[in-house]
């Protein structure tokens, strides 16, 4: 029950103490829209891109696939505990699914 007091988790061994170490379909929605919104205002881009076909949305995935965001989530259990969790800490389901597909295209 929460008690109106708010905890911090803190992992010793950098593992994620709140969830599944997955980025959520939700959590990375958000992330790729705040950081496309940050591109499109004219934010320096961290990877390398192709000046003709510059989709913030598209460079914003790319940069989270690189993992080279200096982005972190913070998940909340219900007592009012909460982690503040490294995006570099988390699989990427879509990613990884991603990779399963062009492997077996390439069979």
């Amino acid at each position: 029950m929460f008690d109106g007091t708010y905890k911090e988790l803190f992992s010793e061994d950098d593992e994620v103490l709140i969830g599944e170490a997955v980025l959520t379909r939700f959590e990375r929605a958000r992330i790729v829209g705040a950081r496309a919104l940050q591109i499109s205002q004219g934010a320096p881009v961290l990877v390398e891109t192709d000046p003709d076909d510059f989709q913030p949305v598209d460079v914003a995935k790319v940069e989270l696939k690189a993992r080279v965001l200096p982005v972190g989530l913070q998940r909340w259990n219900p007592n009012g505990e909460y982690q503040l969790i490294p995006i570099q800490w988390l699989a990427d389901r879509e990613f990884i699914s991603q990779i399963i597909l062009d492997d077996e295209e390439d069979d």
